[in-house]
């Protein structure tokens, strides 16, 4: 028995044992269509959490992130409604670009929206879960933030 022998038996019982769930296959093909391999990655450096509301007050404080690459930031204010999130946020320096969201529920163009001159943006309607955004800038250039669970 030659190698290749041996991990085809081995793949064999692993997938007779304990198959890899449909979703997470279905998760990982997307992955590769949603890859934007020339985009800026711009990380999350900083999470303030939403916090409950003062005593006499509607709502709560949204959630605010902060995602960083070189040259620029992402900062997004994320607020609930019901099951769907809104987002707003501004590209720091401001620019203008079309802002895609990205979210196993949507479809693969996701949602988009575009940034005012100032570079503000709001994004209605997002879906609860893990969601990616990216940034098209109007110079050919791209921005993408790291997966955030909202």
């Amino acid at each position: 028995m030659n190698d290749d022998e041996l991990l085809a038996g081995v793949r064999d019982a692993f997938d007779a044992m304990d198959p890899v769930p449909d979703d997470v296959l279905a998760a990982a093909r997307a992955s590769i269509a949603w890859r934007a391999p020339d985009a800026t990655l711009a990380e999350l450096t900083r999470d303030r959490g939403g916090r409950a509301a003062a005593a006499g007050l509607r709502g709560a404080a949204g959630r605010v992130l902060t995602f960083t690459c070189p040259g620029g930031e992402v900062e997004i204010e994320v607020s609930e409604h019901g099951r769907d999130r809104e987002l707003t946020g501004r590209l720091v320096p401001s620019a203008p670009a079309l802002v895609q969201v990205r979210h196993r529920d949507l479809p693969p163009d996701g949602i988009t929206a575009r940034t005012e001159p100032a570079g503000l943006f709001c994004v209605p309607r997002v879906p609860a879960g893990l969601v990616s955004l990216v940034f098209r800038l109007d110079d050919g250039t791209s921005i993408v933030t790291s997966w955030i669970s909202l």
